[in-house]
């Protein structure tokens, strides 16, 4: 089937190899030799032929990042492998090799066309990323199992098909269950699929399909359903009030206290934990409800905020843009001039006016920066002034109602105390009416004992509702300062400086057209 190495050396990809691949493959005559000469960017290259060359082992591809085609046929191959780098692949061709299982593609999300004709792989796999596939060529290969052909219905795209070779070919059932169960494809084996046969198979295998599709469209759901819960999760974490819209706070305090199974033995105390629960959990509920709120409000802020930036910038540059074009004009005008003034006193003074014009062009665009650099400085003043309130309001709002779940704890604490001194002295007297767990009874031994227990279970829940306090408060202060950091260097360092930058280029750019007219004027 593929090429063997027994008798070739095989060979790895090098620098050598690739540097002559790019060389052979790139311009010729003069062009080619002037490209030799400076050396030719890996990064330049779109397409690449690497074929008969004996390789077996790929590698050292990471600077071809632009590569749009890859030829890599007719080797010794056997793993597809040193791709990673390669994301704006389009076309793959890997014929002819010895590669036995398909992987390694997972970071070409833009391979429409992949070639693996004439390898040794027996099943179809591993190509999830691949969304975008449109041509798929696997024949002789050694797929055996129909069934697995099903793996290609998630390809919406694939409508050239190539299977021939492989041994499930020989079965009576090979055309009709491909054209059933790969709906979308246009041409099978390098044949046009006719509506005829297209129709027969789906008839064939109508109940089949049916299932499959229900299964699919189960499947998609779910997907679908986990999706929303993932980005509402996610907008909830962005508020800081992941799991706060239930028991989770609640239920946690329990499960990391050691003495909270022991306690809850106590008598009465299931009755109490009841009650604890249901008001606890609306209080979360009330933190939950006042995030979302908050971050919403927040969100529209910081969206405003950006708008207004903007909006700054473009009137700016149009201002900007007005007075180059009307430089552009006098340019032009005077330009004309230089070409029919032949007074060298003239055609000096008409420089020096050229030149005059330059300077007043450069103050009136550093103007400009600098009137929307003290723009911007107040609309970020004014607008990191008011994030920090909404923020501290938020912090307040949240401290209040977390100091209501203290509130609540405190007073479940004090009543677990009272039942359990009560049942100390029951158990003393002997006049507890239930059996009691071994683990409570070894509690019961004296007061300090069992205060201790109530203590240790207090300090725990406690500790709980202190650290999910500290987190929201943390985050939502860290959130506005890496904002406000961000909006300082993006807005106000790095754009102005690239903005001044870029009016500097542009004025040596006027005086560089002048100095090349006056070369070419003889002054």
């Amino acid at each position: 089937m593929s090429r063997l190495y027994d008798t070739v050396e095989p060979a790895v990809i090098d620098e050598d190899m690739l540097q002559k691949a790019v060389e052979e493959q790139g311009p010729k005559d003069e062009a080619g030799r002037i490209a030799k000469q400076e050396g030719i960017d890996f990064t330049d290259v779109t397409q690449l032929r690497l074929d008969f060359k004996n390789i077996l082992k790929v590698d050292n591809l990471w600077q071809f990042n632009n590569l749009v085609k890859l030829q890599l046929d007719n080797n010794i191959i056997e793993r597809i492998e040193g791709l990673k780098t390669l994301s704006n692949l389009v076309w793959l061709d890997l014929s002819f090799n010895n590669i036995e299982v398909i992987d390694g593609l997972d970071h070409l999300p833009k391979l429409e066309d992949l070639t693996l004709y004439n390898n040794r792989i027996s099943s179809l796999e591993n190509m999830d990323q691949l969304t975008r596939l449109h041509v798929f060529s696997i024949g002789n290969n050694n797929l055996g199992n129909l069934e697995n052909l099903v793996y290609l219905r998630k390809f919406k795209n694939l409508q050239t098909l190539n299977l021939g070779g492989n041994p499930f070919c020989e079965d009576d059932n090979y055309k009709p269950f491909v054209v059933a169960h790969v709906p979308t494809l246009v041409y099978l084996d390098f044949r046009l699929i006719d509506q005829n046969t297209r129709t027969a198979a789906m008839e064939q295998y109508r109940y089949a399909i049916e299932e499959l599709v229900a299964d699919e469209t189960a499947i998609e759901n779910k997907r679908i359903t986990q999706e929303e819960r993932d980005k509402l999760f996610s907008r909830q974490k962005d508020a800081y009030v992941e799991n706060l819209d239930g028991p989770h706070l609640f239920d946690s305090m329990f499960t990391d206290d050691p003495e909270a199974p022991k306690l809850g033995a106590l008598p009465g105390v299931d009755e109490l934990l009841v009650v604890f629960k249901e008001k606890m959990v609306a209080i979360c509920k009330q933190v939950f409800e006042l995030g979302l709120q908050e971050h919403a409000k927040r969100q529209r802020e910081v969206d405003e905020f950006y708008a207004c930036v903007k909006e700054a910038k473009v009137e700016n540059k149009d201002m900007g843009i007005v007075k180059i074009e009307q430089f552009n004009k006098y340019k032009k005008k005077v330009f004309g001039d230089f070409a029919v003034i032949t007074d060298p006193k003239m055609l000096e003074n008409k420089v020096q006016e050229f030149n005059n014009e330059v300077t007043k062009l450069w103050d009136n665009l550093m103007g400009f920066e600098l009137q929307l650099v003290d723009q911007l400085e107040d609309t970020i003043r004014d607008f990191e002034r008011a994030m920090a309130d909404m923020v501290a309001i938020f912090v307040e709002q949240v401290q209040g109602l977390i100091s209501q779940i203290r509130d609540l704890e405190n007073i479940h604490h004090e009543r677990i105390l009272e039942i359990a001194i009560i049942t100390l002295e029951k158990y003393v007297k002997n006049e507890l009416d239930d059996e009691i767990p071994e683990e409570l009874r070894l509690l019961l031994v004296d007061k300090d004992t069992i205060t201790n227990a109530v203590s240790a279970s207090h300090d725990t829940h406690m500790l709980k509702i202190d650290n999910r306090e500290d987190d929201i408060i943390q985050r939502a202060n860290g959130w506005l300062a890496a904002l406000m950091e961000r909006i300082h260097q993006e807005e106000e360092v790095t754009r102005n400086r690239d903005r001044v930058k870029e009016i500097n280029n542009f004025i040596d750019h006027l005086r560089d057209d002048l100095d090349n007219l006056d070369l070419q004027t003889g002054i």
